[in-house]
């Protein structure tokens, strides 16, 4: 099979979802492709695709394209520039070869490795083109037949054409999740892996991630949402000594912080605990109450069972507010907070924000409406699509559904 087989499927604008175009246009704006690399890099169809989303939701003015091109004529070197940075380049390459030679001397006499012995056949066609040197010499310098190169050349390019059909497969998952991880990226594709007869181990995966630049640097922020010197009510903790044994049993709910190009915006969450589904969810300009309620009566409205249910928080002064509690209590629900300030006492829904903010939400938008939409497909693909690993890498969606219709079954 070629090495673009699987890349050719044609797609409609439904298929790239707003995480999807924002991830392609920080590549383009950073400098990593041009729009037209990143066009072709992605199979996305259209002469200028990826040009119009750079227009309406880039950072830069895109009315001029060529002025961002890595080609850019306006700004080439001078002869002088370019003899300086050539004898720069040759100064460091002479000293970088030397290092290299004298390393790879110590690891063959220490451990050995025997390194030119492997790395010969793999780079022999790039060394004689540079260097001018015949095969046959290349060979008796370093004791190796002509016969071995030829066999080991061969079989690198069968299993680079082989694993060359992974990376549309990855691309294709990772325009939904852009940062789902190697391990869940993995069992995703088991079952496909198998159908195309690709032998790969999960540590041979992600040697195959890293040498394609795939795979994901984690980010860490951290901003205080969190407000719990006040007057009002606080709740005992109930979760101590309670285990989660199934959906809709106990709601944890958390406030993060969401930037736009035009400020900062308040994501509210509600997820179930057992199935790690975001039941409710919404989006404002502030942190009130009135605001952050909204989240609460969307889970309620998804809310299949009517068994007890316990609400857990954070002391946020959110959810002390008599519109929060007077929500809960309508619904019969009991209140449980945190105590202090011990944030991991809430881990959950700290996790689901995190994984919000590092898998989905890690480009910026440009205004309220886009974040709007970016959120919703987020929240779609993370309850239907993505695997959790406490979940037996099922879906937080399946692990709800399933539940409740056994426990429906019991009762009946």
């Amino acid at each position: 099979m070629s090495r673009n087989s699987g890349s050719s499927k044609r797609r409609s604008q439904r298929d790239y979802n707003m995480g999807f175009k924002l991830a392609v246009i920080s590549q383009v704006e950073k400098g990593e492709m041009t729009y037209k690399q990143a066009q072709k890099a992605y199979g996305i169809q259209g002469r200028s695709t990826v040009l119009v989303w750079l227009r309406k939701h880039g950072s830069l003015d895109w009315s001029k394209p060529y002025l961002h091109s890595m080609s850019n004529p306006r700004r080439k070197e001078t002869p002088a520039q370019t003899i300086k940075r050539l004898e720069r380049e040759l100064s460091d390459e002479r000293l970088k070869n030397e290092i290299l030679n004298i390393t790879i001397d110590m690891a063959d006499k220490e451990h050995g490795i025997s390194i030119r012995k492997k790395v010969l056949p793999k780079q022999s066609g790039r060394i004689r083109q540079q260097k001018q040197v015949s095969l046959t010499h290349s060979c008796r310098l370093f004791g190796i037949s002509r016969q071995a190169i030829y066999q080991a050349r061969a079989r690198a390019l069968n299993r680079a054409d082989e694993l060359a059909q992974l990376k549309p497969m990855v691309l294709a998952i990772r325009m939904r999740m852009p940062r789902l991880g190697t391990r869940k990226l993995y069992y995703l594709l088991q079952s496909d892996l198998k159908k195309m007869g690709i032998k790969i181990g999960r540590d041979a995966f992600f040697d195959y991630l890293r040498s394609e630049h795939l795979l994901i640097r984690p980010k860490k922020t951290y901003t205080k949402t969190t407000n719990s010197k006040h007057w009002l009510h606080k709740h005992p903790n109930l979760l101590k000594e309670h285990k989660v044994t199934r959906p809709e049993e106990v709601l944890v709910s958390d406030i993060t912080y969401v930037k736009t190009r035009e400020r900062t915006h308040y994501l509210s969450l509600v997820t179930d605990a057992c199935s790690r589904k975001i039941m409710g969810y919404h989006l404002s300009e502030d942190m009130a109450a009135e605001q952050v309620v909204k989240a609460l009566k969307m889970a309620m409205k998804h809310r299949r069972s009517q068994a007890p249910m316990i609400h857990h928080s954070d002391r946020g002064l959110q959810y002390c507010a008599a519109v929060y509690q007077n929500e809960l209590q309508k619904h019969q629900v009991t209140p449980s907070m945190t105590d202090g300030y011990d944030c991991y006492q809430n881990a959950l829904a700290e996790r689901v924000n995190g994984i919000l903010k590092n898998e989905f939400l890690i480009e910026t938008c440009n205004t309220a409406s886009e974040l709007q939409l970016l959120i919703k497909q987020s929240i779609e693909t993370y309850n239907n699509l993505r695997p959790h690993l406490s979940l037996n890498y099922k879906t937080p969606n399946f692990i709800h559904e399933k539940t409740l219709e056994a426990i429906a079954s019991r009762v009946h």
